[in-house]
């Protein structure tokens, strides 16, 4: 069982930048494909961006392609996200999920973290 807490969000002018952290609980952490989504108010939940055990390989949105990051840090048990040049149609609720070795899609999630990009 993995618990996901993500912490970062906040209010920004376009053109900022912020981190976002999700921080984990258990011990299968380092064995998970880690991922970034979000929802904006009024739309679907959709992908941002992901990252293999490893932190070897990585995949983006292409609306966030050049201007997130992903990254994770196994021996803290936690992932990040990078989020340069904001812009305000990035303002959602940003979650982190988990996906376990021999799941088929992300079976873990946080309670999210507001972000909110001002123009």
């Amino acid at each position: 069982q993995v618990q996901l807490v993500e912490s970062g969000g906040g209010l920004v002018q376009a053109g900022g930048s912020l981190r976002l952290s999700c921080a984990a609980s258990g011990r299968a952490f380092s064995t998970y494909t880690m991922g970034w989504f979000r929802q904006a108010p009024g739309k679907e939940r959709e992908f941002v961006a992901s990252i293999i055990w490893s932190g070897s390989a990585t995949r983006y949105a292409d609306s966030v392609k050049g201007r997130f990051t992903i990254s994770r840090d196994n021996a803290k048990k936690t992932v990040y996200l990078q989020m340069n040049t904001l812009k305000p149609e990035d303002t959602a609720v940003y979650y982190c999920a988990g996906q376990s070795p021999t799941a088929r899609r992300y079976d873990y999630w946080g309670q999210g973290t507001q972000v909110t990009v001002s123009s």
